[in-house]
């Protein structure tokens, strides 16, 4: 068995590596490319290469709200939430949140006979400034937002697609597609908290990035 002698500060770069020599001759749109292969990383898998779907300009257009700062990310689970890079976030002038203990939404998910990752979706209805919703878990957090979509109480800058399961996880994917709001949606059964956070992560890493590189 030969292991390769890699300094912890550069295994991610190294991993990266790996990945970019796996893919091959696989063409990468250049402005989703960090995004696509951070999803590949987080979840070594590299299903992530052609199950990616984004809306038009939808990279180019976060990065333009993110930039502008008073952005909250709204996720459903705390997993999610925890795995948000802070320091990226604080430089950016954003802020992460996740209702699901909120004794409010548990509430309101009772009364309502729903979910709570549901009730989340109504309180992130309630919040000021642009809103990205970043679903990792629940297909009825997507499918409760399409319907305040629908109704005109929300209007994501951004939703993240990509619970992970069996049960309306495919339909609450297409729902998303058909809002017409923006989104980036991981199509099919796959995903998870830990890849929700990674596409923002991967969002807030290129605009950092081309920040410094601007200086």
């Amino acid at each position: 068995m030969n292991l390769e002698n890699v300094l912890p500060m550069d295994i991610e770069k190294r991993s990266f590596e790996i990945i970019s020599e796996e893919l091959g001759e696989l063409k990468l749109d250049p402005d989703k490319e960090s995004i696509i292969k951070r999803c590949i990383h987080t979840a070594a898998d590299f299903d992530y290469a052609r199950n990616m779907r984004f809306s038009k300009n939808v990279v180019e257009n976060t990065l333009s709200v993110m930039k502008n700062g008073g952005f909250t990310i709204v996720t459903d689970t705390k997993m999610a939430c925890v795995g948000i890079n802070k320091t990226a976030l604080d430089k950016l002038h954003g802020k992460a949140v996740c209702y699901m203990s909120d004794p409010d939404v548990a509430t309101r998910a009772k009364e309502a006979g729903s979910t709570r990752a549901a009730a989340c979706m109504e309180k992130a209805a309630t919040l000021e400034g642009p809103v990205i919703i970043a679903v990792g878990n629940a297909p009825t957090a997507l499918i409760r937002l399409d319907e305040l979509i629908r109704e005109g109480k929300i209007r994501p800058a951004l939703v993240i697609g990509v619970p992970v399961g069996f049960v309306n996880v495919v339909q609450s994917k297409e729902i998303v597609m058909a809002s017409g709001v923006p989104y980036i949606v991981a199509v099919g059964r796959k995903g998870g908290s830990n890849v929700a956070a990674s596409i923002c992560n991967a969002l807030m890493y290129k605009l950092t990035s081309e920040q410094e590189n601007r200086k």
